[in-house]
């Protein structure tokens, strides 16, 4: 699993992250609002554990904003005020839970599984763009109804495209997330994956990828 960890305080973000590495959880770590912004429109994560106190904005605004533009990703605020307005404003805003400091990490933990799972347990599976459905629980992806036939490497290209409809995605975040560091792939991997899966869906669709030179790839509806 992979997360965003938003704290200004660089020991207790540096502590967590080695607490969560323990328990096979990777923390990228951002100390301003800004940083936290610019990791998240570039890196896909399971969740955002989140501070409210950081230096550049609120954490409360921040929750709005990302919920505003569309990110859906499980939310739970950490933080050392302990007053029920500001637990109400957190959970109103979009947090999905709100976890007061100092804590147990084993908490911390189970509270990131739970949010976690209710996303994946109560939400509906399938994400769109255009005439594409795309399953995540089966991986599968369709064109109007029918079923498109996907390699492993593709089926995660494709998610990944979909879940960012219209917005572009870095090339780095895609090689980040599709190719791991023992995988030996040569320069133009993503290029020939890009390739196969532009020949299976822009004839038979209103959905196209398009080439961002020196960016990356955006998937767009005709």
């Amino acid at each position: 699993m992979r997360l965003l960890l938003v704290d200004d305080d660089a020991d207790f973000a540096g502590m967590l992250r080695a607490a969560l590495a323990h328990r096979d959880i990777t923390a990228d770590v951002a100390h301003t609002a800004a940083d936290a912004e610019l990791l998240l429109s570039t890196t896909l994560f399971a969740a955002v554990i989140l501070d409210l106190g950081l230096p550049d904005d609120e954490g409360t605004a921040l929750v709005r904003r990302w919920r505003a533009g569309g990110h859906s990703e499980p939310i739970l605020v950490v933080s050392g005020r302990d007053g029920v307005v500001a637990r109400v404003a957190a959970l109103r805003a979009g947090a999905d839970d709100y976890l007061l400091k100092p804590f147990f990490v084993d908490e911390l933990h189970a509270r990131i599984d739970a949010i976690v799972r209710r996303r994946d347990g109560f939400s509906d599976p399938s994400i769109h763009a255009g005439a594409l459905t795309f399953d995540t629980m089966s991986r599968q992806l369709s064109i109007d109804g029918a079923a498109i036939e996907l390699s492993s490497r593709e089926a995660d290209l494709a998610e990944i495209l979909i879940r960012r409809n219209n917005r572009a995605t870095p090339r780095r975040l895609l090689e980040d997330q599709l190719f791991g560091p023992g995988d030996g792939v040569t320069s133009n991997a993503l290029e020939v994956y890009v390739h196969r899966l532009r020949r299976k869906i822009e004839s038979q669709s209103d959905v196209s990828i398009r080439t961002l030179r020196g960016i990356g790839y955006m998937l767009v509806a005709r």
